[in-house]
């Protein structure tokens, strides 16, 4: 029975179920037979003049650095050291030498990009446009959910679009916030489709909460649009994509671009100009020469939902985590699912009209990119699975590489400084067993490794500069970043100071693979979104390692030689920095400074959206309004509208086979029990039994008839307010 059943008056928190097969899918086999044929034939073809030139371009890249690397140490004969210095440096060379070649590809590419056509006029099909949550402040996703839904309807074709919340929250009190936002969102927004549901256990996370709705409700939308709780698409942009679903019978997955905003510390406004500048380049270049083969992010795209139901049922990974288990980052996963059978996965670059917002500071930053790290080194055991495209194993390695590139810089460091050791400290053993007229000494070509440093320095900053140029070229983004000498003083502002941040985020990552491989897992937490800084003593903390690490580096260094200090010095300044770093990138007053001195702007500043306007406002309304800090038991028992609505939205009881026992329900039914009054009962029951009793009509009942305060008893035992009866047995 669903809550459509329940006779309460109240309307049902979700529409009558449409449910749809989602079978697990196999990574070890796959019949190629069972791949779909594209239905249009001009999408059997790949880009392969983009991808003769990205990845000829990155090798031709990587040939030459290889060659000028091995110059670099064949001055004399090459030691082991050396040549483990030697292939280090091609492996980490070659991964950035793809990421340069393909920016080049999409700086060409900008230049000459086709401008959007008129909005369309009319859709044949119905979307879902789902938000998962996770102990979210309600106030900003409901806020972020009204002005999407605002937004397309003030395109004309609002009709064709529902509203899911889907819960998976784990605090009572956010549990009872959100359910009473959703109330007042209804009421602002009569006639909207509108609706929420919670999962009682929050199996496999995020993925298992976007296919706990496709299992339910999957077969009432062809198309479902998904987003994350941070972000915020416009209505121009969403009838968009699903006009372009609808246009390609062979699309499984669209993907738009988004854009970071919202953002005021100086960590957070460095990453979004950062993202405004140079991400319009990399996602140009990634789309030409992955064409139909792309990757998915995870959100801000819209999916075809009985494609996806049918290829892209994640199978758990057998053993522990953090290698075993729910598979982290399934977005990857499942767009080389969706690929296998045969749909289309691809990005739209200029889409625009898509955004999200940032980590406020670098620690929390690498809070979300320690479980990033772990589901991307998760990905190691996928890479062989059974009928993937090679592209889609592409995006896998890629992915891997973003946090081995780490380690293996780190490694790449601390080899070149042995190899200064040696040089300096270890005298040559003249009369060996083997004969020789000269000893094996390590020599370099200290004018070729300079030209080898700048080089790779003008590799990994070309994707900057080409953002530059083009935004210097385009009037309206020149004038949104406040101007030529504005935009070119805030990307060497951002070039800098990321520079910096750099060094520490490589001994971080590098801490986090190891930490991986040694077998410890990340956990699920939610990410922290607002403004505040971090305790400064939290960040000495966190930081002091890195801190002594840069000392010692800078003395050791120093006694070896006083080039390898101006060589290694974008890393030590970044680590003997990492506490001021760390603790000027959370503050708010440094990022509304520049903001105010008109640097590190984006567009979107400069002339906001209409989108983001409405959605700050409405967010700031509904903040005001409170109700997220409250009390739930008192707030179900205080308001009988609200009880009645939340009683309503709770799925029907099940029979409980006999024997079978919930720990948490049984406490809290004992403590229910004996409690004498509300206070006691809130004193008393602790997170996960305040659940228990909010998901239960019979507890809830028991609750309400609690007075608010205790009475006098008459004798000194007293009375148990009642006696819990089990109406599910």
């Amino acid at each position: 029975m669903d809550s459509l059943t329940a006779p309460t008056g109240v309307p049902p928190a979700t529409p009558r179920e449409a449910p749809l097969a989602m079978p697990v899918q196999s990574l070890r086999t796959f019949d190629r037979r069972e791949r779909r044929r594209w239905v249009s034939p001009r999408n059997v073809h790949a880009p392969w003049l983009a991808r003769i030139a990205v990845f000829g371009g990155a090798a031709a890249l990587t040939a030459y650095g290889a060659r000028e690397m091995y110059g670099v140490v064949a001055v004399g004969e090459i030691t082991t050291l050396e040549w483990a210095l030697v292939v280090l440096f091609v492996v980490n060379f070659a991964w950035i030498a793809l990421a340069f070649a393909s920016s080049v590809y999409g700086f060409v590419w900008l230049l000459r990009a086709p401008r959007l056509g008129p909005l369309p006029q009319k859709l044949e099909s119905r979307t879902a446009v789902v938000m998962p949550i996770y102990n979210e402040a309600p106030a900003r996703v409901f806020a972020a959910v009204q002005a999407i839904c605002e937004d397309v309807r003030a395109t004309g074709l609002g009709d064709h679009f529902d509203y899911f919340f889907l819960s998976d929250t784990t605090n009572p009190d956010l549990w009872i916030a959100e359910e009473r936002a959703l109330l007042a969102m209804r009421e602002r927004l009569a006639g909207e489709r509108v609706y929420y549901r919670r999962r009682r256990k929050n199996t496999a996370r995020k993925a298992g909460n976007i296919a706990d709705f496709v299992t339910r409700w999957g077969a009432a939308y062809p198309h479902m649009l998904v987003l994350d709780a941070d972000s915020l698409i416009s209505g121009a942009t969403i009838v968009r994509l699903a006009a372009a679903m609808e246009a390609d019978p062979d699309a499984g997955m669209v993907q738009s671009v988004p854009l970071i905003v919202n953002r005021n510390t100086f960590f957070a406004r460095l990453q979004q100009f950062a993202a405004r500048i140079a991400g319009p380049v990399i996602a140009a270049g990634l789309s030409a020469w992955m064409g139909r083969d792309g990757n998915y992010w995870g959100h801000n795209a819209i999916i075809r939902t009985r494609a996806f139901a049918d290829h892209c049922g994640m199978p758990e990974l057998p053993g522990k985590p953090p290698f075993g288990g729910h598979i982290l980052s399934h977005d990857f996963v499942e767009a080389a699912l969706m690929r296998r059978a045969g749909w289309a996965v691809y990005m739209l670059p200029t889409l625009g009209g898509s955004f999200e917002e940032s980590p406020p500071s670098l620690i929390d930053l690498a809070t979300r990119d320690r479980r990033w790290c772990q589901g991307n080194l998760q990905h190691s055991r996928l890479l062989f699975s059974s009928g993937l495209a090679f592209a889609s194993r592409l995006h896998l390695v890629n992915g891997i590489m973003g946090y081995l590139a780490s380690p293996l810089w780190m490694a790449q460091l601390l080899i070149g400084i042995v190899l200064v050791l040696q040089s300096r400290f270890i005298r040559p053993e003249y009369f060996t067993a083997e004969f020789s007229l000269f000893p094996t000494w390590p020599r370099f070509d200290y004018e070729r490794a300079l030209q080898l440093f700048e080089l790779t320095i003008a590799v990994l900053l070309a994707p900057k500069i080409f953002g530059m140029v083009l935004a210097g070229l385009d009037r309206e983004t020149r004038r949104g970043c406040g101007g030529a000498v504005r935009l070119f003083l805030s990307t060497v502002i951002e070039i800098l100071v990321s520079a910096a941040l750099a060094s520490i985020m490589m001994v971080i990552q590098s801490g986090a693979v190891l930490q991986i491989l040694s077998g410890r897992d990340t956990g699920w937490n939610p990410q922290r979104r607002d403004d505040g800084s971090i305790p400064f003593i939290s960040i000495v903390r966190r930081h002091r390692s890195h801190m002594a690490l840069g000392v010692v580096t800078l003395l050791a260094a120093g006694v070896l030689s006083p080039s390898l200090v101006v060589w290694m010095s974008p890393t030590i300044g970044g680590l003997i920095l990492a506490i001021p770093l760390s603790w000027a990138s959370g503050q708010l007053w440094i990022g509304v400074g520049l903001r105010r001195l008109g640097l590190l702007i984006t567009p979107e500043e400069a002339q906001i959206p209409g989108i983001i306007q409405r959605s700050n406002a409405l967010s700031a309304e509904l903040a005001l309004e409170g109700g997220q800090d409250e009390d739930a038991l008192k707030a179900i028992v205080a308001d009988p509208a609200l009880r009645k609505a939340h009683e309503s939205f709770l799925p029907e009881a099940g029979r409980r086979r006999r024997g079978e026992i919930d720990v948490d329900e049984a406490v809290a039914t004992a403590k229910l029990n004996d409690a004498q009054s509300l206070e006691d009962a809130c004193a008393w029951l602790k997170r996960k039994e305040r659940l228990a009793v909010l998901g239960d009509r019979a507890l809830i009942a028991l609750l309400a008839r609690l007075p608010k305060q205790r009475e006098p008893l008459d004798d000194a035992e007293g009375e148990p307010a009642a006696r819990a009866i089990d109406q599910r047995a």
